[in-house]
């Protein structure tokens, strides 16, 4: 299975992080929705995202050292629409916390991190269903 994902966090309280090799940076608390992509596996990128034991290699799983995974949302696609999908919740969210978050590789999305004062599952449940059509 190939596709795009949304992780749903939730950080219970602000935290300064640091990302990697980057500056540390507080991240307020909230819920937050990164977006990612999977065009080998999706089920073993999500499975790894899941697990505590992992060696730290991409932005989120340094924020996942402070944060909960609350939901996964899967969009399955024989396409990279991991920008397609990042650009849709850009709209939904009230902010990027972290510009370059997971899309350093990226020159389309500024970020592919936002944050959320409230639970967007709901709001999120509606574009991946436009996206799964």
């Amino acid at each position: 299975m190939k596709g795009a994902y949304l992780l749903i966090m939730e950080l219970s309280k602000g935290t300064d992080i640091r990302i990697g090799s980057k500056a540390i940076r507080y991240f307020p608390a909230g819920f937050y929705c990164y977006v990612g992509s999977a065009m080998n596996s999706l089920e073993k990128r999500i499975s790894r995202h899941l697990s505590t034991k992992k060696r730290l290699h991409w932005h989120i799983d340094w924020f996942l050292l402070h944060a909960r995974i609350i939901e996964v949302k899967r969009i399955e696609s024989n396409k990279n629409i991991e920008c397609i999908v990042s650009q849709g919740v850009a709209q939904l969210a009230e902010g990027v916390p972290m510009p370059g978050f997971g899309s350093s590789d990226c020159t389309v999305c500024r970020s592919h991190l936002y944050y959320f004062s409230t639970n967007p599952s709901y709001r999120l449940e509606k574009l991946v269903r436009e996206w799964k059509s």
